[in-house]
């Protein structure tokens, strides 16, 4: 039987059991510049043990930011603090993808010299990003404004954006990179009715509102690989005005596309709060009758909800995120049934090494030798 701590290839990869840590945004890169630093370098590396990390978002361009303190993958200078990230994972024995990230509307002017963030429409939504105040030099939760629509030309040029993040993320050692279809951001605002109201070749049907994504994925995986290449969707997401009627056909005709793609990966993101939708059996069912490659799911998994869906068949990894924070050993402490320590949501977004890299762990041969 496979279960949760059963090895596998996947992505050109070989792991020893399949508990990947999900892309998680922490806000700790060093201003300016958004560059990754030795204190994420650190976080990275205790967290090794992981059959996969999936790094925090890197937005792939500056009209890419969202978000205060996020790290970027569009300079030398961030290659280079990315790659010192790299080689700390790679000197524990992990594997690492780097997560690339278009926000979209999802932003703020503060982040555009006071020019409004992107979309694929103009459409009012409610939503809000994490940004810190100048005047208080503290951070909160901001409104974000109505987007302007993005020209053919800017979607070309966002598509190649895509492709050179890729580029330089090989080149600062990743293993691979995934790009951000998920939680209402660029490529998602694309796919849904609601946030995508285009008239032209990108905008109506499903196949225009799927070509986006397409053109993106295709532009990475030719110039990293194919294998290499992954991407993360959420086709039960309702927040920030994302509750689109045609999602699921739409995601589900984007896996047909991505099997015969042939990419390492699908990672599926499942609403993890109060009320939220649940991901129907039925839809893992018909996820998995399309896409036969290797699929994450991620979603406030514990243990014994990991086993059940790598048991049924309907996933073949599992990513944990939250525990991640507080567990840098989490694969042994799922392992064993340990406790797992509670993290500070106090110090999830920005900061410094106090409820980051300060966590208890294991080293990282005994990891090893319990899963």
């Amino acid at each position: 039987m496979t279960s949760l701590f059963t090895p596998i290839t996947f992505a050109g990869l070989n792991a020893p059991h399949r508990v990947v840590m999900a892309p998680m945004t922490r806000a700790r890169s060093s201003q300016p510049g958004d560059i990754p630093n030795s204190l994420n370098a650190q976080y990275y590396a205790q967290r090794a043990s992981a059959a996969l990390i999936v790094t925090e978002a890197a937005q792939i361009s500056p009209q890419g930011k969202g978000y205060s303190f996020t790290p970027g993958i569009h300079t030398e200078a961030q290659v280079q603090g990315w790659q010192g990230v790299t080689e700390a994972v790679h000197a524990e024995g992990g594997r690492i993808f780097l997560q690339l990230w278009h926000v979209g509307r999802l932003s703020h002017p503060d982040f555009h010299q006071g020019q409004l963030p992107v979309a694929p429409s103009a459409e009012p939504f409610v939503g809000q990003i994490w940004k810190v105040d100048p005047a208080t030099g503290q951070g909160a939760m901001f409104d974000c404004p109505t987007p302007r629509a993005l020209t053919r030309a800017e979607i070309a040029q966002i598509v190649d954006d895509f492709r050179q993040a890729a580029r330089r993320a090989i080149r600062a050692g990743f293993d691979g990179v995934e790009i951000h279809g998920a939680n209402g951001y660029l490529l998602d605002q694309f796919l849904r009715t609601t946030s995508n109201k285009r008239t032209d070749e990108y905008g109506g049907s499903r196949g225009n509102r799927l070509r986006f994504l397409k053109e993106v994925v295709d532009a990475v995986s030719d110039e990293v690989g194919v294998e290499r290449t992954a991407i993360r969707l959420a086709p039960f997401l309702t927040a920030r005005g994302m509750d689109c009627p045609d999602i699921l056909p739409t995601i589900l005709e984007a896996t047909e596309y991505l099997q015969a793609k042939g990419i390492g990966y699908l990672h599926l993101v499942e609403a993890d709060w109060d009320d939220a939708p649940v991901f129907t059996e039925s839809f893992r069912q018909a996820i998995r009758q399309r896409f036969t490659r290797p699929i994450i799911v991620a979603g406030n998994y514990d243990r014994e909800r990991a086993e059940w869906v790598i048991g049924k068949g309907y996933a073949d990894l599992v990513a944990f995120g939250r525990p991640f924070v507080g567990n840098p050993d989490l694969p042994l402490r799922l392992a064993q049934d340990l406790p797992l320590t509670a993290l500070d949501p106090a110090t999830l977004f920005g900061g410094s090494a106090q409820g980051y890299s300060d966590y208890p762990h294991t080293t990282r041969g005994e990891t090893e030798c319990a899963v």
